[in-house]
């Protein structure tokens, strides 16, 4: 039996829960029993609907709070997964990787953490468990969404298949979506502002170099989507990258804004709205960006009326496998916001996020992925998981390039 519970149910976790629920119509030994839970068991309960109503699978839910460790750790024992996958807030990594070891339950999630009081995300926290975990024969995989996830996988596919050694790295995330809205974020806003806001940060010859956020911008044209700017960020996958391609002299990584997005952020942090320090209104401390997230729009209600294309990939430079020299390939997935919706109610960005989820759990419950500790996905054989993004909705191509980015 390989029981799964997953931890979140905004837009990633409807799209995992969903494919979850296809997977186990044709394979039942890999998703045998679904749970859900959340804070708000009616967003579990409107899933789980969508997902009996798509297939027929029948899906518990139930509420938690993902930072209460005991009550968490009691619902894990009452469920008994063999696998907790974390789709919840980065803050709630911790506290959910503390009741996967006190209940023995193997752990996955798509983000890494993030402390609630600083916009800082690093692995470090959570490489500290690795000793924990291997000594209760647990396995946790971090980072199986799309970037961090699939980007690192198009990396280690591109490593095993195409490059011997790679010398740069430039990771592009464009989304080429409208959803109607004056501003609205694709994902959580909270954790989206934050992430955007942070100083960009890139690995250059053993060294992280900083610069403001979103100063440096450069245009490309996208397969799909067409020209659009992109902004140099920092992004998890190019800290484990630094790890785990030792090699790398340069490793960037680059976000798609239209300017509408650039003039009504500038704005809110201009009037002090992405704060995350909390201030005293009427008597009572609230904290502004979490106000700001309650005000926009719900995400996962967006998928409806977006329409258009992404396009996320790694363009790679470095020696090749055959002894030919330099060589520069391009890969990338296309993902359709209309088609993502149809399948599963939700927007491309859910989509890219919890199909990869989804098959980083079927890695890990059918035996293709396995070890004690914690991993990040760079570590294990990128094939089977390139396999599975082609069968389930993620298709990727790759091509040869002239030479890297000229810039």
């Amino acid at each position: 039996m390989s029981k799964v519970l997953v931890i979140g149910a905004g837009g990633v976790g409807s799209v995992a829960v969903h494919k979850m629920a296809q997977i186990s119509k044709v394979q039942p030994e890999i998703f045998s029993h679904i749970s859900i839970a959340s804070r708000t068991k009616a967003k579990c309960d409107a899933i789980a609907e969508s997902v009996r109503a798509r297939t027929g699978v029948t899906v518990d839910t139930y509420t938690i709070d993902a930072e209460d460790i005991p009550a968490l750790s009691a619902l894990i024992a009452r469920i008994g997964p063999k696998l907790v996958v974390n789709l919840a807030l980065p803050y709630q990594d911790l506290t959910i990787m503390e009741a996967c070891l006190a209940t023995g339950t193997h752990y996955l999630d798509t983000a890494n953490y993030e402390p609630r009081d600083e916009a800082k995300f690093e692995y470090h926290w959570q490489w500290a468990y690795h000793d924990r975990f291997r000594e209760k024969g647990l396995m946790a995989l971090l980072g199986s969404g799309f970037d961090p996830g699939v980007t690192s996988v198009f990396t280690m596919w591109l490593k095993k298949h195409k490059l011997k050694t790679i010398r740069t790295l430039d990771i592009l995330d464009c989304n080429g979506g409208d959803h109607g809205q004056p501003f609205a974020t694709n994902f959580n806003p909270e954790i989206n502002i934050r992430e955007v806001t942070a100083p960009a940060r890139h690995w250059l010859n053993g060294a992280w170099v900083e610069t403001p956020a979103m100063t440096i911008r450069e245009n490309f044209d996208f397969e799909g989507v067409g020209p659009k700017n992109m902004y140099l960020m920092y992004h998890e996958e190019l800290e484990s990258l630094a790890r785990f391609v030792p090699e790398a002299e340069r490793l960037r990584f680059w976000m798609t804004f239209g300017d509408a997005y650039i003039q009504h952020l500038t704005v809110l942090q201009n009037v002090g709205m992405t704060r995350i320090d909390p201030v005293i209104y009427e008597g009572r401390e609230i904290i502004p960006l979490q106000f700001l997230k309650a005000v926009l729009p719900e995400p996962s209600s967006l998928g409806s009326t977006t329409t258009g294309k992404t396009n996320i990939g790694n363009i790679a430079t470095g020696e090749a496998l055959d002894g030919s020299g330099e060589k520069t390939f391009y890969i990338n997935n296309i993902c359709d916001h209309e088609d993502a919706f149809h399948e599963t109610g939700n927007q491309a960005v859910s989509y890219t996020t919890g199909v990869p989820a989804m098959i980083g759990a079927a890695m890990m419950l059918s035996g293709a992925w396995s070890g004690e500790g914690v991993f990040n996905i760079e570590q294990f054989d990128p094939d089977p998981f390139m396999d599975m993004l082609n069968r389930h909705g993620l298709p990727w191509q790759v091509k040869e390039l002239a030479g890297p980015l000229q810039f």
